[in-house]
């Protein structure tokens, strides 16, 4: 019986592998199509990082991080002192929203908060990860 099974199992890990299953598979229309779509995020991230509206106080996330400077997402997740605890990224972005920008903290969904995680990421592209690193 655990001969049969293992023969199964063996048989199907093959095929899904043949089948293409494990991992999606993109043309180079896909490829052209999300490069763009990611660069249009990330300028909008820019947007809204130098935003005056994002606070109350026309404070911007540019003034304390120019460029996204001393943000470090490869460090994320990661021991926040202001917050107490492991965090993400955007918990610390909302964190910079509510205290110093005195405004409104959004949905970790938000298409404004993938936003300005794409920009500050993009900003540190090529730095090697270090989830945890302060």
């Amino acid at each position: 019986m655990k001969k049969v099974l293992k023969s199964i199992i063996l048989l199907s890990a093959a095929v899904f592998i043949q089948n293409g299953l494990y991992a999606d598979q993109f043309t180079q229309k896909d490829l052209d199509f999300g490069s763009a779509e990611y660069k249009s995020v990330v300028k909008e991230g820019r947007k809204v990082f130098t935003d005056t509206k994002l606070g109350t106080n026309t404070v911007t996330c540019n003034e304390c991080h120019p460029n996204a400077t001393n943000t470090h997402p490869e460090t994320y997740p990661k021991f926040q002192k202001q917050l107490g605890k492991v965090a993400t990224m955007g918990e610390m972005i909302n964190w910079c929203i509510a205290n110093p920008l005195e405004g409104k903290k959004m949905a970790l969904d938000n298409p404004k908060m993938t936003a300005l995680i794409a920009y500050i990421t993009h900003e540190r592209k090529g730095v090697k990860l270090a989830p945890g690193k302060h």
